[in-house]
């Protein structure tokens, strides 16, 4: 296998099609602390939509709301909700990545195009990936501006809670089509498998679920593939098909470099989370041994906390950012491990169950 063959450098910044994208902005600014960098909308030209470009570390997120009532975005946030559309990369070359993407099989999204304004100039093309999620291919030429040609700079700062990158994320299929898009992955982008857990993993008394971790082989680039599994009721995966009305992302997991200080400081703006047993900490220190961080802390906030051969991680999950029970955020700390907490997956999963079973979907 190739390794990159599309050239992929990294994760350009995640878009997400939302109802309102001026109070989203909002809300991820003064919950979350992501910076506003960039607008596009009627005032720079942009008659159909309106975007905000949010940023935190290296972290991007982009906010667009329909201006009109038929359009395409209209249709998507009508089927899904606020949910995300594009998981966007910057490439060496976006004609080379698109061409090489279809000619490996991908479909295609949208074909090469110029993005020019006074800034300079940038290419776009993007392929359809599961669900109605594309990935966008970027590349620049001279491009001087703080984004995309066809944003103009207007900063809004955010108060900073740590958050460095994006360091996954999740995307949930239907039942019996996870190996599809696994080799989809491996065909398409040359990613490789990296993990995966089955039902024996990832289970509880009610319900269970299966995931393969597909990566680059940098590991710097990881898209987890969830799919349901048999169980005795309607599993978070099942949940989410359901609200969702198909599949599409999950979680987006941001890597922050003090987990403490990043969910202290979440927590007093408002972000919600999900809450983790007593019982759970108790375990825990025979469970991962020693680590630098304070365990009283780690309990009062109901950090996560997990061990492997490399090391260890802390993470925590919020809640559904929105009303349907579908798109929420992971912040995740790596002391060495590069896995997903497979040691968590009990709690976490009997958490969510608690959550499910308050909305009447479990």
């Amino acid at each position: 296998m190739i390794a990159n063959p599309l050239k992929l450098k990294k994760i350009h910044h995640v878009e997400m099609w939302v109802g309102n994208a001026k109070q989203a902005a909002y809300f991820y600014r003064q919950a979350f602390g992501f910076s506003q960098i960039a607008y596009a909308g009627l005032e720079t030209g942009q008659r159909d939509r309106t975007s905000y470009a949010l940023e935190q570390g290296k972290a991007r997120l982009l906010l667009t709301t329909p201006l009109d009532s038929q359009s395409e975005i209209s249709e998507h946030i009508k089927k899904h909700g606020d949910a995300v559309r594009d998981i966007a990369f910057h490439v060496e070359d976006a004609d080379f990545a698109f061409t090489q993407a279809v000619e490996r099989g991908a479909s295609a999204a949208l074909e090469p195009r110029d993005l020019i304004d006074t800034n300079g100039s940038a290419r776009h093309a993007a392929v359809h990936t599961y669900g109605d999620t594309i990935h966008s291919f970027i590349s620049y030429k001279d491009y001087k501006g703080s984004f995309l040609p066809g944003f103009e700079s207007r900063e809004m700062p955010g108060a900073d809670v740590g958050i460095v990158r994006i360091d996954h994320i999740v995307g949930n299929v239907e039942l019996g089509r996870m190996n599809y898009w696994a080799d989809w992955y491996s065909r398409v982008f040359g990613f490789e498998r990296f993990m995966s857990f089955d039902d024996k993993d990832v289970s509880t008394e009610y319900s269970a679920l299966m995931s393969i971790v597909m990566s680059d082989d940098s590991h710097a680039m990881k898209f987890p593939l969830n799919e349901p599994a048999a169980g005795r009721r309607k599993s978070q995966i099942d949940e989410y098909l359901e609200f969702n009305q198909g599949p599409g992302a999950q979680h987006i997991a941001l890597l922050c470099k003090d987990i403490t200080q990043t969910v202290a400081k979440l927590k007093e703006s408002g972000v919600e989370f999900l809450r983790v047993p007593d019982s759970y900490y108790e375990l825990l220190p025979a469970r991962v041994g020693s680590i630098k961080e304070d365990m009283e802390t780690i309990r009062r906030l109901r950090i996560l906390v997990d061990r492997d051969e490399e090391g260890y991680l802390l993470q925590l999950f919020t809640k559904p950012v929105e009303d349907r029970p579908t798109l929420f955020f992971e912040i995740i700390q790596r002391c060495g491990s590069r896995g997903f907490g497979k040691g968590n997956f009990k709690a976490l999963f009997e958490s969510i169950e608690a959550e499910q079973a308050k909305r009447g979907n479990l």
